[in-house]
């Protein structure tokens, strides 16, 4: 008998600081001024990227002030944890997708994604004093995947689930990165990571095969996940850590390399399943940015409407890094889908590397 988990329900949190991307270009625009050279043709990557607004856990205001690493990652905590709690409560009790609420109390396992701030114990203990967790539950936390770690979680929770058919698992995301902003770093990449980056918070319910809902709409099964890691690729996407905390790495060839390498990886992963690329319908991308999900279409003999809904998550979120393609995901479980409709969820991260999972829509 093949062991088939489940996407049981998902939730996304919206954070209190709603800015234009146009309101966003201003205020780099008055931070930076006279700090780099031909600044006015750079700021041309605020609407180039087609994003409209972005969501913050902190005010304009608050960038216009000098923050420590330590005050960054004191507010990373705090709100971190504020945020799992709220997104981990809407997941339980999301009638979207569920006929009755899940306790907190009947989750066995929790992984915990993000990679913008630093915390021991780690959030989702902090998370545990203040939702009526087990005090059995096993944690999970995951550091360092970046853009990825959406899809890498899902991944590790279908593994979980398969050692473990009687599991319920919440993958829980949360960035904060607007909280890593350093008005000092006049570098390229600072920039560009200024007009694309948001903070963001997501949670998804991934049971093993024996959980039953009794549900009564399709919900995506994870039928199998893969890896691809590129060598000697560290300076693609990454943080450099400085005294003053962490600064963006983004490399300007990330959507070339995406048209290069992503292809061979989901024609391969999609042949070891025996599916065809025609095949998948819902395309749940994560939207590292507009030139992304372009070299996603090339790169995999895509149509536009097939990157529609991660280019929307996009164009009103920015890119959160690792909950983004849960927001996507979300979105498509919304959808009426028909029985056996197939998916793929894709995330690029740090590493550089890829992970892949193939849902299947069933009831």
């Amino acid at each position: 008998e093949i062991i088939i988990p489940k996407i049981a329900s998902v939730s996304s949190y919206k954070p209190p600081f709603t800015l234009a991307q146009s309101n966003i270009e201003q205020l780099t625009k008055e931070l930076f001024q006279h700090k780099i050279s031909r600044l006015d043709r750079l700021l041309k990557v605020f609407e180039n990227g087609e994003i409209k607004t972005r969501n913050f856990c902190v005010p304009p205001d608050w960038y216009r002030e000098e923050h420590t690493f330590e005050e960054r990652n004191e507010l990373y905590i705090q709100l971190a944890t504020e945020y799992s709690v709220e997104v981990i409560k809407k997941c339980l009790t999301n009638r979207s997708f569920l006929k009755e609420d899940i306790s907190t109390e009947d989750i066995d396992a929790i992984f915990f994604i993000s990679s913008t701030g630093i915390s021991t114990p780690s959030i989702e203990a902090r998370v545990m004093n203040i939702l009526p967790f087990s005090n059995q539950l096993v944690r999970i936390p995951i550091w360092g995947l970046g853009c990825a770690g959406g899809a890498s979680g899902i991944s590790r929770a279908f593994d979980y689930c398969k050692a473990y058919p009687d599991a319920k698992v919440l993958v829980v995301c949360v960035e904060l990165c607007s909280l890593t902003f350093q008005k000092e770093d006049y570098s390229k990449s600072n920039l560009v990571g200024a007009s694309l980056f948001a903070d963001g918070a997501a949670c998804a319910l991934v049971c093993g095969d024996n959980v039953e809902f009794g549900q009564d709409i399709a919900v995506p099964h994870i039928i199998g996940r893969g890896s691809k890691w590129m060598p000697d690729s560290e300076d693609v996407m990454g943080w450099d850590v400085k005294n003053s905390g962490l600064h963006v790495v983004f490399s300007k060839n990330i959507p070339v390399i995406i048209s290069k390498w992503l292809g061979p990886f989901i024609h391969e992963f999609l042949n070891n399943h025996d599916v065809l690329p025609e095949q998948i319908v819902n395309f749940v991308a994560h939207p590292g940015g507009k030139k992304v999900l372009q070299a996603y279409e090339e790169a995999l003999q895509l149509t536009s409407e097939h990157t529609n809904v991660s280019r929307e998550i996009l164009q009103a979120n920015g890119n959160m890094s690792s909950p983004t393609v849960l927001y996507v995901l979300e979105q498509y479980m919304l959808k009426k889908n028909k029985q056996n409709t197939l998916g793929l969820l894709v995330a690029l991260g740090p590493g550089f590397s890829g992970e892949v999972v193939l849902l299947e829509w069933r009831e």
